[in-house]
């Protein structure tokens, strides 16, 4: 038996709250329910990074905090992506932007969104933030 070696992608996103509802968005392979996430863009830190994805995946604009909610794994046929979550406060949402043909967008209320996202490792650390902001 060969050892294989596993390639680990770091990635980051945001959890994007627009007063009392969440943003979310779908995967464009599966449509599944998601947060904007992506690589991490070389010079920009990963929570800027998590912020561009938030304006060409959900054509969201706003301020994203530094601190981390959490990280979550999730694997594909390319290997093992790893992804950093930060908030992020939206303050607007553009009719137009970069990935609107290809992905849905929806604004949920928080026990929406909890039921709504697949992932386990994604629902349980936006479930923790989102019981702590929201006091669900």
């Amino acid at each position: 038996m060969a050892n294989e070696t596993v390639k680990i992608s770091e990635q980051s996103g945001v959890l994007p709250i627009a007063g009392d509802r969440i943003v979310l968005i779908t995967a464009r392979g599966s449509g599944r329910w998601i947060i904007p996430k992506g690589y991490i863009e070389k010079g920009m830190t990963p929570a800027e990074s998590a912020a561009k994805e938030a304006w060409e995946e959900a054509g969201i604009i706003g301020s994203v905090r530094h601190e981390e909610i959490g990280a979550y794994s999730y694997r594909r046929p390319s290997g093992i992506f790893s992804v950093k979550v930060y908030p992020f406060e939206v303050e607007s949402l553009l009719e137009q932007w970069e990935e609107m043909h290809v992905r849905q967008r929806r604004l949920v209320t928080p026990s929406e969104a909890i039921e709504m996202i697949c992932q386990k490792e994604l629902r349980s650390l936006v479930t923790d933030y989102i019981v702590n902001r929201f006091d669900l």
